[in-house]
């Protein structure tokens, strides 16, 4: 396992570092923390002046070179209070495009993510919103943990190939052991989308025998999330967690969001399908925003068909 943990040596970075020592597994994986600096933009100088700029170049690089060499250190002298040794990386460019650049040698890369103690602070950064929009693989929004416990985390599972390799990706590079996971599967009823009362629903004059069609239609549902449940539960079934069970019915990031917040969850995992690559997005709307809107760390394990 390789994993990249991105810092600028901001509190919001440091925040980001302590919280993936935590969650990411130790054992057997390869840390690599990267701070990108950005590039000298040069100025026109004014009429008279001749600045070389050569020299200011190369000022300019080593002022950056130390900033750089200091900000790398900090992370690996906190990455090592937390277990977790970690070679350092430096680049100068723009850093949302230097880490989706490298995201595709690793696993998993760590960004932070505004504060969730703090709610008018939550959202994304302008590079964070990059890096999970356009890094391939999983990438780990990681927000300030609470005090030393066991690992909550909340899986929205859905049956899809995007999902399951959530959950294996999840069981291969988190610390899950004694974790309690919930595994949350929100039914969407086809009348929240378009605002309906449930009523409207008719299955016609060939089912008219139907006592109840909407109940009828509920229970098929129903059983269809008992299915992917069990299903899921299947994939951990080796793995020395504590798993719960949650069906819910509403439209599943308002339910993802608000189960995670109101029972204190540290971690959402999700999968996510979609193209990697500059002119499109690879997020659905679920995670979107969920990423966005979640108080907790989140992981968006990318799944491209």
């Amino acid at each position: 396992m390789k994993t990249l943990m991105a810092t600028d040596g901001s509190n919001e970075a440091n925040v980001a570092l302590r919280a993936a020592a935590r969650l990411v597994r130790k054992s057997n994986n390869e840390v690599h923390v990267l701070c990108v600096a950005p590039e000298l933009r040069w100025k026109e100088p004014k009429a008279g002046q001749r600045p070389s700029r050569g020299r200011i170049r190369e000022k300019y690089g080593k002022k950056i070179k130390a900033e750089t060499a200091a900000i790398l250190k900090q992370a690996q002298d906190l990455l090592s209070t937390e277990g977790v040794e970690a070679e350092a990386i430096s680049r100068i460019g723009s850093p949302a495009e230097e880490i989706v650049n490298l995201a595709d040698e690793y696993d998993l890369t760590v960004v932070g993510a505004r504060s969730r103690y703090n709610r008018s602070e939550l959202g994304l950064g302008p590079v964070a919103s990059r890096v999970v929009e356009l890094a391939s693989g999983a990438v780990l929004l990681a927000r300030e943990l609470p005090a030393e416990s066991a690992l909550r985390v909340l899986v929205g599972v859905d049956g899809s190939l995007a999902s399951n390799h959530a959950l294996r990706t999840m069981a291969a590079f988190f610390n899950i052991d004694e974790a309690e996971i919930t595994l949350m599967h929100v039914v969407e009823m086809p009348w929240i989308h378009l605002g309906l009362d449930p009523q409207w629903f008719d299955y016609g004059e060939e089912d008219s025998d139907q006592a109840d069609p909407e109940l009828h239609f509920q229970k098929e549902l129903r059983l269809e999330a008992e299915d992917i449940i069990e299903d899921a539960r299947a994939i951990l079934a080796d793995r020395n967690c504590s798993i719960m069970v949650h069906v819910e019915e509403g439209t599943p990031a308002t339910e993802l969001i608000g189960a995670a917040e109101s029972k204190d969850y540290d971690l959402i995992v999700l999968g996510a399908t979609g193209v990697a690559d500059a002119k499109h997005s690879v997020l659905g709307s679920v995670s979107a925003k969920v990423a966005w809107n979640a108080t907790c760390s989140v992981a968006l394990v990318k799944y491209v068909e």
